[in-house]
């Protein structure tokens, strides 16, 4: 079977809240599947990825061989044909699990402009305004391993790339607060008073 694939993402903030989304069609023109995946932290570029990531899973579900796919984000497609080299090891991950998903399918991926791409485009911006993940005839099982862990941030407790932990000092006694004593010095003898 082919199919006509639109894939789109986008980040409110970059990173920030965000979605990626796919429209899947027959050559004819009838949605197949539809998906704004909504993801709570990303960047624009990750949700492009995502959006590509899962259009391949539903893809696979529907039983799809041939797909024609069309992003209006040129860095994707550019990366995905080895024109531009992936920099970022994160992106770089999520390529490799693009790329195993995509072996048993024959591909054809195309750059379009944004006014060419507004159906994944709107679909993004209803999960993003939802702030969950909408569609027609979803993903039924999204491996949860697929997804690349997101990178370690730095503790919150590192100066200059050490780890540093709270100065545990012992408690210095608590001060006598109690009233005190007026203590008697006996007198001085007056030496020469008597004299």
């Amino acid at each position: 079977m082919q199919v006509k694939i639109n894939i789109d993402g986008g980040s409110r903030g970059n990173p920030g809240p965000g979605a990626a989304a796919y429209v899947i069609c027959d050559l004819n023109g009838k949605i197949l599947s539809q998906e704004g995946h909504f993801m709570p932290h990303c960047t624009n570029n990750q949700a492009e990825y995502t959006a590509l990531k899962l259009a391949l899973i539903k893809s696979g579900e529907l039983g799809a061989r041939e797909l024609f796919i069309q992003s209006d984000s040129l860095l994707l497609v550019k990366q995905f044909l080895g024109e531009y080299k992936i920099k970022h090891p994160d992106l770089a991950a999520r390529m490799a699990v693009i790329r195993r998903l995509a072996a048993p399918f024959k591909i054809h991926i195309e750059h379009v402009l944004r006014h060419l791409n507004k159906a994944p485009d709107a679909l993004a911006n209803k999960a993003m305004d939802a702030k969950q993940s909408l569609g027609f005839n979803p993903i039924k099982h999204l491996p949860p391993d697929d997804e690349p862990a997101p990178a370690e941030r730095p503790a919150e407790n590192r100066v200059n790339g050490v780890e540093v932990t709270p100065v545990q000092r012992p408690q210095a006694p608590a001060p006598n607060t109690a009233p005190k004593k007026k203590v008697r010095t006996p007198k001085q003898p007056d030496l020469f008073g008597g004299i």
